[in-house]
């Protein structure tokens, strides 16, 4: 049996790029001249694509693969795949979810603890020779706070199992309440947020999700309130947090997506009450190794029995 070719969009590391080599006849799209027209003339070789949360796969690109069987993507975010447009076509697709649950969710611990706490604010007071003059200025305690999780899927699930530790009250907002979930639902995300003390986003991205933390949202999680974002960045109105975090009617922010990345707005640079981190958190070895290996298994089962093992 012939091996299908593989398409691949973007790099990921040096080390899957080897693996995907040794077992498939790979083309690296980003490695042309012209991908575009590369893709117009040779676009009908390729039955798989292997792409990433980051470079995901439109629908023009799409329509260049006439042949195209499926997609095997790094990562759990799918808002950059042409997904209506593959379904359409009966194009299977897959992503990594799972393996990065924990280290996502730790990150997104991290952040509440952080900005609560204000952990690398007062690092680099300490660094800039302010502890000599006097002392970091009170922050404020996590234990036994209020949580609210925009998105109670996989992250979500495992984010509320660490914030049970640290005695927290749960509250969520999904589409429609879970059935059997032992935490409160909220239909209003803005009575939620009007409710929280945390507002931590774990929810998809997408049209569905553009920009529903709105200046409302904001405004309701109030003065004292941190948001923290762990999801995608176009699930915030951006100038809107830029604004309440500037006029003071939001009390911070721990950010590790941006709708613009790797851009992040010279405002926030300047803010001491803001986390900021590189899009990190599945960036870990141990979870980015098993993401690799789910890649590479989807292709091969793909190739050998035209089945994917975590389809969309």
């Amino acid at each position: 049996m012939t091996t299908p070719k593989v398409l691949q969009v973007g790099p990921l590391t040096e080390r899957f790029q080897h693996n995907l080599a040794e077992r498939f006849d790979v083309t690296a799209l980003w490695q042309q001249p012209d991908p575009k027209a590369f893709l117009q003339s040779h676009g009908a070789d390729f039955e798989l694509l292997a792409t990433s949360a980051r470079f995901g796969c439109s629908a023009e690109q799409l329509a260049a693969l006439p042949n195209l069987k499926a997609i095997c993507s790094f990562g759990v975010g799918y808002d950059s795949i042409a997904v209506d447009a593959a379904r359409d076509r009966g194009i299977a697709i897959s992503t990594t979810p799972d393996v990065l649950n924990d280290c996502v969710a730790d990150l997104a611990m991290g952040l509440i603890i952080d900005t609560s706490r204000k952990l690398a604010a007062s690092e680099r007071f300490l660094r800039a020779g302010g502890w000599l003059k006097g002392n970091f200025p009170l922050a404020r305690r996590v234990s036994g706070k209020r949580l609210g999780i925009v998105g109670l899927g996989r992250i979500g699930q495992v984010v509320v199992k660490r914030a049970s530790g640290f005695d927290m009250d749960v509250r969520y907002h999904n589409r429609s309440p879970l059935k059997d979930s032992p935490y409160a639902y909220e239909a209003s995300l803005v009575e939620l947020a009007r409710w929280a003390d945390f507002l931590v986003l774990t929810c998809v991205g997408g049209a569905a999700t553009h920009h529903i933390v709105n200046a409302q949202v904001l405004e309701a999680l109030g003065p004292k309130g941190i948001v923290i974002n762990v999801a995608r960045g176009s699930v915030i109105d951006e100038q809107a947090l830029v604004t309440a975090l500037q006029n003071g009617t939001l009390g911070g922010a721990g950010l590790d997506v941006f709708e613009a990345e790797p851009k992040v707005p010279a405002a926030l640079l300047e803010m001491d009450n803001v986390m900021l981190l590189p899009h990190v958190g599945s960036a870990t070895e141990e979870t980015r190794l098993q993401m690799e290996e789910l890649v590479l298994a989807n292709l091969q089962a793909f190739a050998e029995r035209g089945e994917l093992l975590t389809p969309l």
